[in-house]
C-alpha cells in the first residue's frame, strides 16, 4: 500500500510539473547554462549537543529552465562546542558537505524551494565519519543574491541543523 502511495504521489508531481512548464512560453525559449554562487551560513543545531554552526559554502547551478535548476554544493560547515547528554563538553566538528540538488521557482521566478541530499566527510579533531545528508530548503534569489533557510540533517554525526544562507551568484 506504501509504494502504490509513494508511485500515486511521484506521477502526480511529474504531472503537476510537467503541465505547469508547458504553459510557459518563456520557458521553452530560456537559454540554459551555469551559475556560480559562494554563501556563508550561520546555524543552530536542533539537538542540544553543538551550541552553534558556522559554515561557507560554493554551489554550482545549471538552469534547466527559467524555474528549473539542477545544484552541486560543497565547502566547509562547523559545529561548534556543546554539551553531550552527560554535561561533558563535545568536540567541535568539521565536515566538508557534497551535495547535489534541484531547485524550482515556485513564485514570480524569485521564490524557490530546493531539495539536496549528499555526504559530509568530517575532517576535524579526530572524526572520522562520513555521513548522509538531506537539506530541503525555501528561498528568496535574484540576478545577484540568494537568501535562503534550510533544515539540514546528519544522520551518523547524530545532529542537525536549522541555518540562514546568504550568498552572491552571477552568470557563468
Amino acid at each position: 500500500m506504501k509504494k502504490l502511495q509513494i508511485i500515486c504521489l511521484a506521477a502526480f508531481a511529474f504531472l503537476y510539473t510537467n503541465t505547469t512548464f508547458a504553459q510557459d512560453s518563456a520557458a521553452t525559449n530560456y537559454d540554459q547554462g551555469f551559475r556560480l554562487g559562494f554563501g556563508l551560513s550561520g546555524g543552530l543545531p536542533t539537538d542540544g549537543d553543538y551550541d552553534w554552526a558556522l559554515g561557507g559554502d560554493v554551489r554550482l547551478q545549471y538552469d534547466l529552465s527559467k524555474r528549473t535548476s539542477l545544484t552541486l554544493t560543497t565547502g566547509f560547515t562547523n559545529l561548534f562546542i556543546g554539551k553531550d547528554d552527560a554535561g561533558n563538553n563535545v568536540k567541535d566538528l568539521g565536515f566538508i558537505p557534497a551535495k547535489a540538488g534541484f531547485k524550482a521557482f515556485i513564485w514570480e521566478d524569485q521564490f524557490y524551494i530546493m531539495g539536496e541530499a549528499g555526504a559530509g566527510f568530517a575532517v576535524t579533531n579526530g572524526y572520522n565519519d562520513t555521513s548522509f545528508l538531506w537539506s530541503p530548503s525555501i528561498g528568496y534569489a535574484n540576478k545577484y543574491i540568494d537568501i535562503s533557510v534550510r533544515y539540514e540533517d546528519y544522520n551518523k554525526f547524530k545532529t542537525n541543523q536549522i541555518a540562514l544562507r546568504l550568498a552572491y551568484g552571477f552568470d557563468l
